[in-house]
């Protein structure tokens, strides 16, 4: 008698292959998932780092550029712990790529550093100022630390002199549980002046 010869694959050989199968199709998909997951993971931070960027130029062009006051009895800017007020020039909506002179004000609103500022005049206004328009820098701050550096060498969480301070510090905390530490800002106002 003759030994028949089957042309296929017995049943138990399909199940070890589509074990096998199935084992890879479940590594193959984890790694999927963990690449989409850096993936997005990088361009978050990627993102925050543009934002922070972004930032730090925008806060070294205002304080550069902040006039100093044109009377005694009027200030060059006025600065607290948290917020800074005063006159100076940036590029802004509708000025083209020339800087304009600018009343600006730093604060937190809610969790974001807003720039608020409206167009700067020397003259006496007839009626009330125009309200200031608010630009908002930063979103995910939780706080704004401003500190000024004292002729004696010290820094103040105050600022009412006539003259600019020599060295103006920010240091922004940001919002959330294992945000990064964002380095202190420490800005020479007038830099860019004459």
């Amino acid at each position: 008698m003759k030994a028949r010869t089957s042309a296929g694959f017995t049943l138990l050989e399909m199940l070890v292959a589509l074990t096998i199968f199935g084992f890879l199709l479940v590594g193959l998909s984890q790694t999927v998932r963990f690449g989409l997951t850096a993936w997005q993971q990088d361009a978050r931070l990627s993102d925050r780092k543009t934002d922070l960027e972004a930032v730090d130029r925008s806060l070294r062009a205002i304080v550069e550029n902040l006039a100093p006051g044109d009377e005694a009895a009027r200030p060059a800017m006025d600065g607290s712990a948290d917020r800074l007020t005063g006159v100076t020039r940036l590029r802004v909506p509708g000025s083209g790529l020339m800087p304009v002179r600018i009343e600006a004000g730093l604060a937190i609103s809610g969790t974001w550093l807003v720039l608020r500022w409206r167009p700067h005049h020397h003259g006496q206004s007839l009626g009330p100022p125009p309200p200031p328009r608010e630009t908002e820098l930063m979103n995910g701050v939780s706080r704004l630390g401003i500190a000024y550096w004292l002729p004696s060498g010290v820094w103040a969480s105050t600022w009412h002199e006539p003259d600019l301070p020599l060295l103006i510090r920010f240091r922004v905390t940001l919002a959330g549980e294992g945000a990064p530490r964002w380095p202190d800002i420490v800005v020479a106002p007038l830099l860019s002046g004459p």
